[in-house]
């Protein structure tokens, strides 16, 4: 997705953040191979090895993103893991603080439980609205959002099902 993000957004700086050591060396070398491919190319991508849900605002400052992509997160099925998945209220509220107003945030899984899981968390979120297919037919992000990552296209491989979910950043939190 991120390289993919790359040649959508040219004028944009891309940076994954990956929890997983060889998911993160194996992109990491992936824009290797395609900078030297394609000199003058992907020079907007990279990716770190970090723990975003802990180290994300040491990252970023009050709303420099634009865009945020949670791609086939870890769904945690077991309830007392559920404090582990990376859409919470209180991470929201961090995302929502780095995150421009109008910014989009993204989300895709192949598992249901956590489709609703997102939706119900950032639905309920006073900083987020949610972005109707209509709204995102223009987007090109969202519209390559079930086949642009690897594991999107593992999915399509296996015939299984992807649940798309896309919210906006309000400029302001909404009434409760």
């Amino acid at each position: 997705m991120w390289l993919w993000l790359a040649t959508l957004f040219p004028d944009k700086l891309i940076l994954g953040m990956e929890i997983r050591d060889k998911v993160a060396a194996y992109v990491r070398e992936r824009i290797a191979c395609l900078r030297r491919e394609h000199p003058g190319q992907y020079q907007n991508v990279s990716v770190l090895r970090t723990n975003a849900m802990k180290f994300l605002p040491n990252y970023f400052r009050k709303g420099q993103l634009e865009k945020m992509f949670f791609l086939f997160a870890d769904p945690h099925f077991k309830v007392a893991n559920h404090r582990r998945r990376i859409i919470q209220p209180c991470l929201l509220t961090e995302y929502a603080h780095i995150m421009a107003p109008g910014g989009m945030l993204y989300t895709i899984t192949d598992v249901p439980e956590l489709a609703d899981w997102m939706k119900e968390k950032l639905t309920a979120h006073p900083m987020f609205d949610p972005v109707s297919d209509e709204e995102l037919a223009n987007d090109p992000a969202a519209q390559f959002l079930p086949e642009a990552s690897e594991e999107a296209q593992k999915v399509a491989r296996n015939e299984g099902k992807t649940y798309r979910a896309v919210f906006k950043r309000r400029e302001t939190p909404r009434e409760t």
